[in-house]
């Protein structure tokens, strides 16, 4: 009888530890599999795959999302490796999921915010029309202005200008996708606003500005008239001291401005006197506004002209320019390069 007690209670011990060992082994092999899941990759073909999180969304939403569109399998796992690590806060937008890419890289990233990312450029010496048709252009931005009038397009802006030629920097500037066209410029006006300021408070001294305004619409003409970026100081220079001496400035970028939509491409004699708020052969001094964005380089060669005493500069023809001190050496230099080509070229002061 005891032998008999004793038989049955090791066949008892021997299920039991059957059981706890095929149960181990179960465990162990899912967690082998968790494992080999969470390094394997997703279902996303070779161009990648762009998925947007609206905000307010959850890692479930988004895991089930996924599962259905066939890109993650096992979505509960990662919600559950997820919870047990405590990386369920994710990021709204937009997100590029590259071929080869894990349920761990997916989460990391979820977890990082590293979303899509997309660009728009301004180019030194665009005007304000050719900055709205960069960002109408845009197919990522959401667009506020783009229907609008100049003047409404300030009061959306709000901000402390008059007029918006010349004030947003020009730069590369990178958002997601939703940002707002106002967002953009808004960017764009603090960059130059910050970069205006610090030249300012270091300028040269004696310059014939009356404003921080003023030298930003020096620094727009000084953009247009630039061939060659070693002589934006030299070309600074004449500007400013025309100024001083009371002499128009005489620079076609201005009187082309002023023109607008009738500019075909070329100007001509009659273009010259033909009165405009920014034909500065008629106005004295400076135009009423910037004609264009300048650049770190022609704001700081507005506020640190060189101290020649040129007043006069013609194009060469090859990208560079000749300067003279002396209305005759200025003429000279006009009838070698400039009216053996055209009668009526102009491109600088007489």
């Amino acid at each position: 009888m005891k032998l008999t007690l004793s038989t049955t209670k090791g066949r008892v011990l021997s299920g039991f530890l059957a059981v706890i060992l095929l149960v181990a082994i179960a465990v162990g092999f899912l967690w082998f599999s968790f494992q080999q899941w969470l390094q394997s990759p997703l279902n996303v073909p070779h161009s990648g795959f762009h998925y947007d999180l609206d905000s307010g969304k959850s890692l479930s939403h988004l895991s089930n999302d996924l599962a259905k569109q066939k890109v993650l399998t096992h979505a509960r796992w990662l919600n559950w490796y997820a919870r047990y690590y405590q990386k369920e806060k994710i990021h709204p937008g937009e997100y590029l999921l590259e071929e080869g890419i894990t349920p761990l890289g997916l989460l990391e990233k979820l977890n990082k915010g590293d979303i899509v990312l997309h660009q728009v450029t301004f180019l030194e010496g665009w005007n304000f029309k050719q900055v709205m048709a960069a960002l109408n252009q845009e197919p990522n931005l959401k667009h506020l202005l783009s229907d609008k009038s100049d003047t409404e397009r300030l009061q959306i802006l709000n901000l402390p200008i008059s007029h918006p030629e010349g004030w947003f920097f020009p730069d590369t500037y990178r958002f997601s996708r939703g940002t707002t066209d106002v967002e953009i410029l808004t960017q764009a006006y603090s960059a130059m606003r910050k970069t205006l300021n610090e030249l300012w408070a270091n300028k040269a001294e004696n310059l014939p500005y009356g404003s921080d305004y003023q030298a930003l619409i020096m620094a727009s003409i000084i953009e247009k008239e630039t061939g060659s970026a070693s002589e934006r100081n030299q070309i600074a220079g004449v500007f400013v001291r025309r100024l001083q001496l009371g002499m128009k400035l005489q620079t076609d970028p201005t009187v082309i401005y002023g023109m607008g939509e009738a500019y075909s491409g070329k100007i001509g004699r009659d273009h010259l006197t033909t009165p405009t708020l920014y034909n500065t052969y008629v106005i004295q001094g400076l135009p009423p506004t910037p004609i264009a964005i300048p650049g770190k380089a022609s704001l700081y060669a507005a506020l640190h002209p060189d101290a020649s005493k040129a007043l006069y500069f013609v194009a060469k023809g090859d990208g560079t320019s000749v300067f003279s001190d002396t209305l005759s050496e200025h003429q000279r230099a006009v009838a070698r390069y400039q009216l053996q080509r055209s009668s009526d070229y102009r491109s600088t002061p007489k």
